[in-house]
């Protein structure tokens, strides 16, 4: 069986057959990410570039615009649950078979999306079937990453778990890079062609990517941590509940400094698209290419940062993260408000490379802090909790802010206390750099 080839602890030398298994589940798990990315990405760049037009055309544009948030946020709403069903069920059954179905869901809803009337064919069943496709698309993602990162980051030894894990956030970058190259090609079409039918493009394009991940997550082995607990017996027969009675501190704190990120991820990734494109008027193809190369730097980030995690710890680069973020929200606003192309980029590559400095490191932090018998709930409980809070109201509450103020600062002190949170909440975590997940 391959199984007895795998180590039992994170301490042992891999030889050549554990690493070629080890990246062959990098591959799986980070093509799911991808995957997800592409979708969350695609659907929150139309959600602020058309959908209010699309389906709530009845509204003023301000109104409108909140409205296609509010069906960007229902994704969020329904990644907690999506989490603890597929947390329950991969700790019970193992990460790979989860994976493979939450790969199909996600891939599935998305395609749909691209296939919907809009509200002037079939009136209001047109935003009633939006916000349904996006709750599943929600529900797919929610119990995606954890098992993707647990994979990973329970295959690899212990002495450089961030160096491995760091390549399933990194990967994010390649999904919205994806997402936002498809839509910048689309920005060439003729004048009103994109609103009628162009951006159905890139959702339609989503099953070509799931045929591909398909085929390489079918071919992982399941985790070498899980396969130990199921041969020596340590499971639970509730991993939600005793995560929580075990580690409640644990979850609580996983899910502020997700809080933090996702607030602060998602409002440059989604709302200042709609910010520089509609409030500044800069044309769309200008915050398409800052947020493209702001990907490139975001990627990196997430790598660098979580393999340099393996020496310094995950709290100090986190840390360091969150601070640094904070620090930039005013100074970054400054850069885009000169509506000058050359400095829109520098202000969100710069962004995005410290917002890489918390993602990178986050996966491995949540898979550490929790055992293997509720590893995927806790984590998946932890990661997804904050990031319905956090990333899928923050466009919300940008806009909102925006709307009252007229002002960009007041946004810049939404990202500023959302940074803090995330320095706050790591400050009072321990280190977990160390830990065998074999355990």
């Amino acid at each position: 069986m391959a199984e007895t080839l795998l180590p039992t602890s994170q301490d042992q030398v891999f030889g050549p057959a554990e690493r070629k298994r080890l990246r062959r589940t990098i591959a799986g798990s980070a093509v799911g990410n991808i995957i997800e990315q592409y979708d969350f990405a695609l659907y929150g760049a139309v959600a602020a570039l058309v959908f209010g037009d699309l389906f709530f055309p009845s509204f003023n544009p301000t109104v409108a615009l909140l409205a296609a948030f509010s069906t960007y946020a229902v994704g969020f709403i329904a990644r907690p649950l999506g989490s603890l069903v597929a947390g329950h069920l991969g700790d019970l059954h193992g990460r790979k078979t989860i994976l493979v179905a939450m790969l199909l869901v996600a891939g599935l809803s998305t395609v749909a999306i691209g296939m919907l009337p809009t509200y002037e064919a079939i009136g209001v069943w047109a935003p009633i079937f939006l916000v349904t496709l996006r709750f599943v698309q929600g529900f797919s993602f929610g119990g995606e990453y954890g098992g993707a990162i647990l994979m990973v980051s329970e295959s690899a030894p212990r002495e450089r778990r961030g160096f491995y894990t760091g390549f399933v956030p990194a990967s994010s970058a390649i999904g919205v890079l994806l997402s936002t190259a498809a839509l910048f090609a689309l920005s060439f079409m003729p004048a009103g062609a994109f609103e009628t039918w162009g951006w159905r493009i890139p959702f339609l394009f989503s099953i070509v990517l799931v045929v591909t991940g398909l085929f390489i997550r079918l071919r992982l082995n399941e985790s070498p941590a899980f396969v130990k607990a199921e041969k020596t017996g340590k499971k639970t027969r509730k991993p939600i509940i005793e995560a929580i009675k075990t580690n409640p501190k644990e979850i609580l704190l996983a899910a502020g400094i997700s809080f933090g990120f996702g607030t602060l991820n998602y409002v440059v990734l989604t709302w200042l698209l709609s910010y520089t494109a509609i409030d500044l008027e800069v044309p769309k193809k200008v915050g398409l290419v800052a947020l493209a190369i702001g990907m490139i730097f975001y990627g990196v980030s997430n790598w660098a940062s979580s393999a340099i995690s393996d020496k310094l710890g995950r709290r100090p680069v986190i840390l360091a993260g969150g601070i640094a973020f904070a620090a930039w929200s005013f100074p970054m606003f400054l850069l885009i408000n000169t509506e000058q192309p050359a400095l829109i980029v520098v202000a969100v590559s710069v962004a995005t490379t410290f917002g890489g400095m918390i993602y990178g490191p986050l996966a491995s932090l949540i898979s550490e802090l929790f055992a293997t018998k509720f590893r995927y709930s806790g984590a998946s409980m932890g990661y997804q909790l904050g990031q319905t809070l956090g990333g899928g109201f923050s466009p919300l509450i940008a806009t909102a802010l925006y709307a009252a103020t007229g002002a960009s600062w007041s946004v810049a002190i939404y990202l500023v206390a959302a940074g803090l949170v995330t320095a706050l909440c790591t400050y009072f975590l321990t280190e977990t750099k160390a830990r065998d997940l074999t355990t």
